[in-house]
């Protein structure tokens, strides 16, 4: 199935909950809203069709310095696969290399890697965090996720000065609260 054939079908569903939902899809402002919404939910998911790996591996290089590599900051946007709402926020990843770096624009594309999927905040950041490990082949690796959460804000306890903050980390982090502690304190400091 192609793209094309994929978002005409999405569109298809759309058009069935709209008018399960009393909506009348013929109107004006309604006609194009179902393959408006199938395109952007494709968009929103394009992680699916994405290979954080190979994205990764494309800009490795030797280099014997560095104690820690953070970026700070990150900003994502991804969807609550609980309810189909939005949840976005920022992503500083730390590294301590073994030999080789990654090219920092990388960082920020598997974060939208991951984050374009049906997500929970928590898996995104292991799943960054396992993702940097493995292909850099770092000594120690750190994430910090802060986000705000649609489904918490728009529907439920409605909450809407809450945030969440996952944290995840491997190697030498694991063992070592200083470089935790260091981690934070640059985070602090920048």
């Amino acid at each position: 199935m192609t793209d094309n054939q994929r978002i005409e079908a999405i569109a298809e569903h759309y058009r069935e909950i709209l008018r399960l939902v009393g909506e009348d899809v013929e109107r004006e402002g309604l006609a194009k809203t179902p393959i408006r919404a199938a395109k952007a939910l494709y968009y929103l998911t394009s992680g699916y069709r994405a290979d954080a790996t190979q994205i990764m591996k494309q800009a490795l290089f030797e280099h014997d310095g560095s104690r820690m590599i953070i970026v700070k900051d990150i900003e994502f946007y991804s969807m609550c696969e609980h309810h189909i709402l939005p949840f976005f926020g920022r992503v500083s990843i730390g590294y301590i290399p073994d030999g080789k770096i990654v090219g920092l624009s990388k960082l920020a594309r598997i974060v939208n890697v991951f984050a374009r999927r049906l997500q929970v905040q928590e898996r995104l950041t292991g799943q960054i965090c396992s993702e940097v490990m493995n292909v850099v082949g770092a000594k120690g690796v750190i994430v910090i996720c802060n986000g705000e959460h649609l489904c918490m804000k728009m529907r439920g306890v409605e909450k809407q000065d809450s945030s969440t903050t996952t944290v995840d980390y491997a190697g030498v982090f694991s063992d070592d609260v200083r470089l935790r502690e260091e981690f934070f304190a640059n985070l602090k400091a920048m």
